[in-house]
């Protein structure tokens, strides 16, 4: 490959697309949103001195480098001025509490880290538990920190007195060379931190190409936590390989609003928005006539029909391929333009998406797909936009290999593996056997070569009889039920599976009658029992009264649950489901 290193790819875009918009960081002033906007030679010219003053501080090659923000645009010019030093980008989730964050940069080594603002600086100290690090704020100034500014400063010093210290370190830092320390998810055990390399990075993103079919005309819209491969790899660094613009996001109650201005035609996100989503446009629909719910009913079932599959040997007649655009043209128009009304790569990641869920949005004329990635490969399997199969992960990308070990556990071969998890060598070796990655989620391989992942095997569920239970099944089944926020199967050497229940507070709050919502629970567990095998079958549920959180461990900072700790926090309503 002619890149050594992503700061070389940054090189090629900016001498490409010169001074074209790349980053949109929104502001206020004067009692107005603005966006302050970096163009491609800016990003380039910031992310060198950033190198070049970590460097003067001291910073090395290979040491390891914290970044405890929210995304922003500071973030990428940061995240890219430590992988051009040479240097470990360690990103965290700020959602965690400080403590946390301090043992994870105490445990990866931290020589520096940068933070977002003063506010966050005084949350770490406060922790006492941060290490002997150099500090650096991404946004203001307080005592005992640099500032970025200050940092570009020493940088700008540093190459007058070297001209040639950039291409030094294009020399020193070549593929085989550290250059993320991914925080893994946590939702199975307990988190690790994952070193992946250049090498990795790039051949990643060359995989994109012959599948996604981006560059400077398109756009995106960023919010995701920059921790996360999902958000790194395809709203960062994709778009610094294809030239496209990014605008970042001002927050999450922003984001609707956002959407709309800004129309993005590139945008991801975890499946809990696409699940909310959902609640919110049936929600708004059963406030309308009866006549115009049953138009809607009429013109989904039509797009329903147009995204599934014909039988084999079916061909759909020339009405039933113009109809389903008429309707979506006339009915479902408005419910795209919430999206910005753009949207050409829409894809959903972090976690499983329902297949219902996927055909619905579909059907309305979203192009939502699903692929699969995991912090120690990548991203290796994708649908294909425009040929999506709803309820599959898609097809291998380019240049990866996948199979089946004898207990349907997917094994992938690919040059975007990870280089191991970070000081911990027999965690490595456990995954990491002659070449093959051991990813341990069940799949199931079709016969077009379309993957379909079943489920964790350290989530597996086995009956006391026996039977075997997916909960990624359960779960899945759950998506398109309004009142229901997280669903947790047990029953685990149990004669029966249970579930836990969190209600949708919005849905909840439009029912009047006192026992509606347990009424309402009762109602949709009904209609997913219907949908399962009798070994299968709901027989007890426990509604909890509150929702999981990240702060109380049961969720992870990209909405995925802690199946352990939910267990943990909650023993009491489990084992009264199962008391006689």
């Amino acid at each position: 490959m002619p890149e050594r290193n992503i700061y070389s790819l940054l090189q090629q875009t900016a001498s490409r697309c010169g001074d074209a918009p790349a980053l949109h960081q929104p502001w206020s002033g004067k009692g107005r949103r603005k966006y302050r906007v970096t163009t491609w030679n800016e990003y380039l010219r910031a992310v060198g001195e950033i190198a070049a003053g970590l460097r003067a501080l001291g910073i090395r090659k290979g040491d390891v480098v914290g970044l405890d923000s929210e995304t922003r645009a500071e973030f990428y010019l940061a995240d890219l001025g430590v992988m051009t030093a040479g240097a470990i980008a360690a990103a965290l989730y700020p959602s965690y509490p400080p403590a946390e964050l301090g043992r994870m940069l105490r445990d990866c080594d931290s020589k520096a880290v940068f933070v977002e603002d003063a506010g966050t600086l005084a949350r770490l100290r406060e922790a006492a538990l941060t290490p002997a690090a150099q500090f650096i704020l991404l946004t203001g100034e307080s005592e005992g920190a640099l500032s970025l500014e200050a940092l570009r400063s020493l940088g700008r010093e540093a190459l007058a007195a070297e001209p040639g210290l950039l291409a030094r370190l294009q020399h020193e830092v070549g593929p085989a060379d550290a250059a993320i320390l991914y925080p893994t998810s946590g939702a199975t055990g307990e988190p690790k931190m994952a070193l992946v390399a250049h090498g990795a990075l790039l051949s990643n993103l060359e995989m994109a190409p012959p599948v996604l079919d981006l560059g400077p005309q398109d756009s995106t819209l960023a919010f995701l936590p920059s921790a996360h491969i999902m958000h790194r790899l395809v709203i960062e660094l994709l778009p610094l390989a294809c030239g496209l613009p990014v605008w970042f996001s001002e927050s999450l109650l922003r984001l609707p609003q956002e959407l709309k201005r800004i129309r993005p035609t590139l945008f991801v996100a975890p499946p809990r928005l696409w699940e909310r989503a959902h609640s919110s446009i049936r929600a708004e629909l059963r406030k309308r006539s009866r006549l115009v719910q049953r138009l809607f009913e009429a013109a989904l079932e039509l797009g329903l029909e147009a995204v599934r599959p014909p039988e084999a040997g079916q061909h759909r007649s020339l009405a039933k391929r113009i109809l389903p655009q008429l309707a979506g043209r006339l009915l479902f128009g408005r419910l795209r333009r919430r999206f910005g009304g753009r949207l050409r790569v829409c894809a959903s990641g972090s976690a499983p998406l329902g297949k219902e869920l996927n055909e619905f949005f579909l059907a309305i004329g979203v192009p939502l797909i699903q692929g699969y990635g995991l912090t120690e490969g990548g991203i290796v399997i994708l649908n294909r936009p425009g040929s999506p199969r709803p309820g599959s992960v898609g097809k291998p990308l380019p240049g990866v290999e996948v199979r089946l070990a004898e207990d349907g556990e997917l094994l992938v071969h690919s040059p975007t593996l990870f280089a191991g998890y970070y000081k911990d060598p027999e965690a490595t070796a456990r995954v990491l056997r002659e070449g093959w990655l051991w990813t341990g989620d069940l799949a199931e391989i079709d016969a077009e070569g379309y993957l379909s992942i079943k489920g964790r095997k350290k989530e597996l569920i086995v009956l006391s009889n026996g039977k075997k239970i997916y909960p990624s099944r359960i779960e899945e089944l759950f998506r398109l039920e309004p009142i229901v926020g997280h669903v947790v199967p047990v029953g685990e050497g149990k004669p029966y599976l249970a579930v836990l229940v969190t209600v949708n507070a919005a849905a909840a709050e439009a029912l009047q009658a006192p026992d509606a919502v347990a009424h309402e629970v009762y109602q949709a567990i009904a209609r997913v029992n219907r949908c399962l095998a009798s070994f299968e079958q709901i027989r007890r549920f426990r509604i909890v009264d509150r929702d999981f959180t990240v702060a109380s461990g049961e969720l992870t900072p990209t909405l995925k649950v802690r199946r352990a700790r939910v267990l943990e926090n909650f023993r009491d309503a489990v084992a009264q489901m199962y008391r006689d």
